[in-house]
């Protein structure tokens, strides 16, 4: 698989399996989002059940509370016979007979096999949460996406250095591997010369043990590339059995240092006379003598930072301080939503459904309706329809003070969160001001080790050139190629220094997600 810089990162972006998880989380708010707005839908629920009342409850009953029959004590006469044939009305005497004085008596209502079904609906009409729900819902599904771009950052960030860690470790390798061979010619070429009489063996002594050790360093350089390339497989979700190749060189990764000073208004290194690097020592200013000091800078001006630096920092650039943002929203619509907990709550409900009951369960379910008779003709239904409509009302009176302690709460919550903004904009300001400093203290470094390697390769090679021409001792080679090897170790961790430190220059000014977008 072939890689440039802009494909590991695509490629760890789409596939990194901890970013697949926090896009499962991103789906999980999608989802939260669809349970709330679930809540204003109309509501249908269907019921059945069936009872074996193997033991029926039952109630006491006074019946005497009820009134009694005229069991005895009425006399009916011949005249009130005649009367009552002659269709006229008899009131009889008593007209109601005492009743028995008992007491309660038990009495179970109801068979002992018994079922019923039902369908209910409800619509919410009016609920001062749920519309406040729907508000957050949006800012929710914001906040789940924010937090994914967060992770996408830091992605970004350990697939670039990991990245660049290999350029370096790869070059280094191949640098290591042509001083094996510029020492080889050089030990082959001593080896002739004490053939011939002109050097002593302890000259090929010494350029043995020198280029046993550079061999050594170039095993363990060929290992530490293996496992910077197989941090970068990790890094991007990327299996470790996948060959990869690089493409990307590292000539074209190191950055442009000039354009970097003038952003960041560091010094040049060359002449210490600004950004550009004109002019040299400066001469006292006007109005001076020549004996006089200058008066001390004022504390406190520009904050230390560089001409170029004075514009304020767009905050909105982090997605840190975004992220912030919307959690406050989501605090402030949490707020709002304990306080519409006191707003009254009107729902529509409807329910239809039937009930009956039998002394047997294949009686039960025989489903007799209104129009049933038996074989006597009388009417034997066992199951009854029934349905309502209407409106359902809930005013809340008094809860304990339950809804008051959890206002206090939202209140303390969105109060923490304002007290983080200002946090959170200390450590921008800090984390810019570091990554400004530490790129510059690198870009230094390299322009230094750039520098000194090109003094030593110089070194070098006028050493073998006086020893191959026998006006210089082997001790001096060996010197110089020692000398040559360190800076060329650290010309090189330079070179990885200001990657990096570019890359947290990139991430500390919010520019980092774009540049890989």
């Amino acid at each position: 698989m072939a890689l440039s810089l802009q494909q590991a990162v695509r490629y760890a972006v789409a596939n990194k399996p901890s970013l697949l998880g926090t896009r499962l989380a991103e789906q999980t708010a999608a989802a939260r989002v669809g349970e709330i707005k679930s809540q204003g839908l109309p509501q249908l629920n269907v019921a059945t059940n069936v009872a074996d009342n193997f033991k029926l409850q039952k109630s006491l009953v006074d019946f005497s509370s009820f009134g009694g029959a005229p069991l005895n004590g009425t006399t009916l006469t011949q005249a009130d016979l005649a009367k009552a044939q002659a269709g006229q009305t008899v009131t009889l005497v008593p007209a109601y007979g005492v009743a028995p004085a008992t007491g309660p008596t038990p009495l179970a209502f109801g068979l002992q096999y018994a079922g019923n079904t039902s369908a209910s609906l409800s619509q919410l009409l009016f609920d001062g949460s749920y519309l406040i729900g729907l508000k957050a819902a949006k800012v929710y599904t914001d906040l789940a996406k924010k937090q994914t771009q967060q992770a996408e950052i830091d992605v970004v960030e350990q697939v670039s250095k990991a990245y660049y860690s290999t350029l370096v470790a790869r070059a280094r390798l191949g640098l290591l591997a042509r001083n094996v061979q510029r020492l080889d010619t050089v030990l082959y070429q001593t080896n002739q010369t004490f053939k011939a009489g002109f050097a002593e063996k302890l000259d090929v002594d010494r350029l043995r043990v020198q280029r046993n050790n550079l061999v050594v360093e170039q095993q363990k350089a060929q290992r530490l590339t293996e496992l910077s390339v197989a941090l970068l497989k990790f890094q991007m979700g990327l299996p470790q059995a996948q060959p990869v190749t690089l493409t990307d060189s590292l000539g074209a990764a190191v950055v442009d240092a000039g354009t970097l000073r003038r952003n960041l208004g560091a010094a040049s290194f060359g002449t210490g006379g600004g950004a550009d690097g004109l002019g040299g020592v400066p001469s006292a200013p006007a109005g001076l003598s020549q004996g006089a000091s200058s008066a001390p800078p004022t504390p406190g001006i520009n904050n230390g930072q560089p001409v170029q630096a004075q514009a304020a920092f767009n905050y909105n650039n982090r997605i840190e301080f975004s992220t912030l943002q919307t959690q406050q929203a989501l605090a402030g619509l949490d707020l709002r939503n304990r306080q519409a907990g006191a707003y009254p709550r009107l729902a529509f409900t409807a329910a239809y459904g039937f009930t009956g009951s039998a002394k047997s369960v294949s009686d039960l379910f025989a489903f007799r309706g209104p129009n049933s008779r038996n074989s006597a003709g009388f009417i034997n239904q066992n199951w009854f329809g029934f349905g309502n409509v209407g409106l359902a009302l809930n005013i809340p009176v008094f809860d304990g003070f339950r809804r008051k302690y959890l206002v206090q709460q939202a209140r303390i919550a969105q109060q923490t969160i304002e007290r983080g903004f200002e946090t959170l904009r200390q450590s921008i300001d800090l984390q810019d001001a570091q990554s400004r400093t530490t790129l510059i203290n690198a870009l230094d470094v390299l322009d230094n080790q750039k520098a000194n390697l090109d003094l030593a390769a110089d070194v070098a090679r006028v050493t073998r050139i006086k020893f191959n021409a026998g006006v210089g001792s082997n001790l001096e080679v060996i010197t110089a190629e020692t000398s040559l090897r360190e800076a060329q170790t650290n010309y090189y961790a330079a070179i990885y220094d200001v990657l990096v430190a570019k890359v947290d220059r990139d991430k500390a000014t919010g520019e980092l997600y774009t540049q890989a977008k």
